[in-house]
């Protein structure tokens, strides 16, 4: 009798603990609970943390984050305002904010997903298809240190004054996007570009149009540099012909002013002696007049063999 009615009351607790494992179910406080029965939405989202109760067998629970939840968009290639083809990628934050109209319309996370692609792609490319490209690449009018060689360029336009920016064309996309997922249980926190980037055929024209342009502002930096150096060569040679000159002159003056006092000197010597002073002068240009070579006819009455008379008696 004992053992069956222990074993009576083994089955009694399983059949129990059988129950309340499929009626009790717990929320914590990163979820939210829909409970569907048959299929269907049954009461009010559960969004309480704790322990709550169904049917077993019957209802289901249906768990949904109640954290942010990130989108990530691919990249698309969009035409702007003023037909400039870039690579558009974009990235949103959004969380589920009704859990029962979310349920209804999309059923589950992967089906949000796939509408949030139609969403705010689509919007992306409105909002930027309205504005220019310098309109989605700055965000604010502040002041660029640039030099003059590169705002002749036709780079220069984006120093243009902006009406925009890139923050307000994302608040735009975000508000227009916002209405259309908020009836699909879904709040739009936060919508931003992550990448902005000419399609490739562009940016090869781009980059190669970059490199003629800094090739240009190069030459012209190389040849007024090569003017400056010629300015500066011909300055040199100016200044040192200048001086040439200068210290040429000072040096004949000096030549002139020895000569001058030489003669001088001469000249009273020649004045005290005169007699000696021709005699000093005669000898002073054998020397440039014979060498070992020379033969030199002269009569014995000649001036210049008048000194050489009696050498040798």
């Amino acid at each position: 009798m004992k053992h069956a009615f222990r074993a009576i009351l083994a089955g009694v607790v399983i059949v129990v603990a059988l129950s309340l494992t499929g009626t009790l179910f717990v929320v914590n406080e990163m979820e939210q609970v829909i409970i569907t029965q048959f299929g269907r939405p049954e009461g009010k989202p559960i969004s309480n943390p704790g322990i709550h109760f169904k049917i077993p067998g019957i209802q289901k629970t249906n768990y949904f984050e109640k954290r942010f939840l990130e989108w990530d968009g691919a990249a698309n290639q969009i035409p702007t305002k003023d037909k400039k083809f870039i690579w558009v990628d974009t990235y949103a934050r959004w969380r589920i904010a009704d859990p029962l109209l979310f349920f209804q319309r999309l059923r589950d996370e992967m089906g949000a997903q796939s509408r949030l692609d139609d969403i705010l792609d689509g919007e992306t490319r409105n909002s930027i298809a309205k504005h220019n490209l310098v309109e989605i690449v700055r965000s604010s009018n502040r002041e660029y240190e640039a030099s003059e060689d590169l705002e002749e360029t036709d780079e220069a336009e984006i120093f243009q004054n902006i009406n925009f920016g890139r923050d307000k064309i994302t608040r735009e996309i975000l508000i227009s996007a916002a209405p259309q997922l908020s009836s699909l249980g879904i709040e739009l926190v936060d919508l931003r570009f992550k990448r902005i980037n000419y399609v490739e055929e562009v940016r090869k024209k781009v980059y190669e149009r970059m490199v003629s342009e800094r090739n240009r502002i190069a030459s012209k930096y190389r040849s007024e540099g090569q003017g400056e150096s010629a300015r500066i060569r011909g300055q040199k040679e100016r200044e040192l012909k200048g001086i040439t000159s200068e210290a040429y002159r000072e040096s004949q003056e000096i030549v002139g002013k020895a000569d001058a006092e030489a003669t001088m000197i001469y000249a009273e010597a020649y004045n005290q002696d005169p007699e000696f002073y021709r005699f000093i002068k005669t000898l002073e240009t054998y020397p440039d007049v014979f060498d070992d070579e020379s033969w030199l006819i002269l009569t014995t009455e000649a001036d210049f063999f008048r000194f050489l008379k009696g050498v040798g008696k």
